[in-house]
């Protein structure tokens, strides 16, 4: 049975992206989705799309999941703005 969440309107639990972004950083991808993994067991084949800045100055990360609730996505998202190789978050 799926929950709507009233404020934000998504209905948990369901799939759900989140982007990380930050300075260039080789290991950038491996810090985001070790951060994700802390909260979600099985992060799919395919999930996890990287992208570089035109100038190559800036990298984002986008990870594609199945959240069960809004707890679970508020956790991943504090975890990812407390880290301090990731700049902003989506």
């Amino acid at each position: 049975m799926a929950v709507e969440d009233k404020e934000a309107k998504l209905e948990f639990p369901c799939d759900y992206g989140i982007k990380a972004m930050g300075v260039t950083d080789p290991e950038f991808d491996t810090i985001v989705v070790g951060i994700v993994r802390r909260h979600i067991d099985d992060i799919k084949e395919g999930a996890v799309t990287v992208k570089q800045s035109s100038g190559g100055k800036f990298i984002s990360v986008t990870v594609d999941f199945y959240v069960e609730n809004r707890e679970q996505l508020e956790a991943i998202h504090r975890d990812l703005i407390a880290h301090e190789a990731v700049k902003y978050v989506l």
